[in-house]
């Protein structure tokens, strides 16, 4: 059986003033039928622009996918028409938004958003889709659900919108959910209540999930494997426990250790990681982490090394992955 969704070798283009910018480069990544994948980042890494290539939904102008291909079940998705595209978005892939008012359009009740969904992509009439809108709404736990369902995005907290943006994602039972940093804008209260959320309706329908954000504690609680992006190009790939466990890539390490730890001494200092994503036209002829990485050595200025299988479905992108020597997770951004 093919992947639920495969990306092979992805590039995105930026078409600027200042010339063409590498955005995406080369990135691959797989995940497979109910499963789960982290991918980690800072900001700028390119974790929302892969989000943006996968839905077809990249700016263009500027942004262009230029290479590679992106299977969904097998059918590429890249080069389908704006109509074919549209079927395929909320009906086969489903997306989360970090930010829930930019999602909701202010001016239409939450109950007119979620049914024009059902009514589009079912053809359903307006009281089938109002029922199933009700069920929905109750499904992401927002209480009165036939209250709120009249109610406009401003009238509800975030979280009771980040539900809503759930509820719409999920109404045509989709293949693949992306939750692209789903919790940003909301408490920390309210963000484990829709991780939780998220969890249980993966469990409950097997969909596969894409979960995007910079916070590795989150995905430690929510994902089978991790993808470790860095300045458009995969850094380092595990499955969660290998990952956290085992680190091999001087970038994984350095978020782990800026990653605060459940049980531990509140005064436990966190560690960072010195400087910051490189820009678009910024990016080193090698080893984009060379001017941030205490391992760094003369070849990762010059060269940028090659993914390295670790075996057990473990790949990092770093000359000094297949070391024995364990270096401290404390020493990456000392």
């Amino acid at each position: 059986m093919a992947a639920l969704l495969e990306i092979r070798d992805l590039e995105v283009d930026l078409f600027t003033r200042r010339g063409v910018m590498r955005a995406i480069d080369r990135f691959s990544l797989t995940v497979e039928h109910g499963q789960t994948l982290g991918l980690v980042g800072e900001s700028g890494c390119g974790k929302s622009m892969t989000s943006l290539a996968i839905m077809g939904l990249l700016p263009m102008p500027p942004a262009k996918v230029t290479g590679g291909a992106i299977l969904l079940e097998g059918r590429d998705l890249i080069g389908l028409s704006d109509t074919r595209m549209q079927a395929v978005r909320g009906r086969e892939i489903g997306i989360i938004f970090q930010d829930p008012m930019s999602s909701l359009n202010p001016v239409y009740t939450v109950g007119y958003q979620l049914t024009e969904v059902l009514r589009r992509h079912f053809k359903l009439d307006r009281r089938a889709a109002d029922r199933r809108a009700l069920e929905l709404l109750d499904r992401v736990h927002i209480p009165d659900a036939r209250r709120r369902f009249d109610a406009y995005p401003h009238e509800l907290s975030g979280g009771m919108n980040q539900r809503v943006v759930i509820a719409m994602a999920i109404a045509c039972e989709p293949k693949l959910l992306i939750a692209d940093e789903p919790t940003t804008a909301l408490d920390v209260t309210i963000q484990a209540q829709i991780i939780e959320l998220l969890k249980d309706i993966q469990r409950e329908s097997r969909m596969g999930m894409i979960f995007i954000t910079h916070d590795l504690g989150v995905i430690a609680d929510v994902a089978d494997r991790v993808t470790v992006m860095y300045a458009g190009k995969k850094a380092e790939e595990a499955p969660v426990g290998v990952l956290f466990d085992d680190p091999r890539h001087p970038y994984t390490r350095g978020l782990i250790g800026a990653t605060p730890k459940p049980g531990e001494e509140r005064r436990r200092r966190l560690v960072e990681i010195p400087g910051t994503v490189p820009g678009l036209s910024d990016r080193p002829k090698g080893c984009a982490f060379a001017n941030r990485c205490p391992l760094v050595f003369e070849r990762c200025r010059v060269e940028h090394p090659a993914l390295i299988n670790q075996g057990a479905g473990h790949e990092a992108a770093c000359f000094l992955a297949t070391e024995t020597e364990d270096y401290n997770v404390a020493s990456v951004g000392a």
